[in-house]
């Protein structure tokens, strides 16, 4: 029991480490950049379901809050969290809870990948939009214009990496024990 509560808190770390790394990868634009955060959310939850990518999600935002520098380009701190982006970082948990628990209910296939991502990065927008209207005082036109549309071709490119890798993955992990069967 020890050992795999252990094994546990090891992969929610790892993933914790991975989505800090991708959270790096920054295809800057004029007020929200371009994150592989979001690719990241997606990857995890359709790898480890919804609740140990939710715990990923929490450890990584904790970490960011408490001023390690695991935010879109090297930020943390709560002007980050709490800033114009910080309702996409705040989406990231329904987003892996959901896009997890759609594949636990419905099938880790990569079809049922693809819908879960899609919905994930939905929520993911919708929070952003929400948090962005509020912190930047915007419209709600100008806050979709700026905070979903021209995240919607790319989240759909990263919806479907995410569920391909994270299914392929998956299956990888599976096959060399690496991943508890109980996800």
């Amino acid at each position: 029991m020890r050992r795999s509560k252990t094994k546990n808190m090891m992969i929610i770390a790892m993933y914790a480490a991975i989505l800090s790394i991708l959270a790096q990868v920054t295809i800057p634009l004029p007020l929200i950049p371009i994150t592989g955060q979001t690719l990241a959310v997606g990857l995890i939850a359709t790898i480890i379901g919804s609740r140990f990518s939710t715990y990923t999600v929490l450890i990584y935002l904790a970490l960011g809050t408490i001023g390690i520098p695991v935010f879109s380009g090297f930020t943390s701190g709560l002007g980050v969290l709490f800033g114009p982006t910080g309702g996409y970082l705040f989406g990231f948990i329904p987003a892996a809870f959901l896009t997890g628990y759609w594949l636990e209910k419905r099938g880790f296939t990569i079809t049922q990948a693809i819908i879960a991502n899609l919905i994930g990065m939905i929520v993911t927008l919708i929070f952003g939009a929400l948090w962005l209207k509020t912190a930047a005082s915007l419209s709600w036109n100008a806050a979709l214009l700026t905070g979903i549309t021209p995240f919607v071709p790319v989240g759909i490119l990263k919806a479907m990496m995410a569920a391909y890798l994270g299914i392929l993955i998956r299956k990888r992990l599976f096959s060399t024990r690496l991943l508890p069967a109980a996800q």
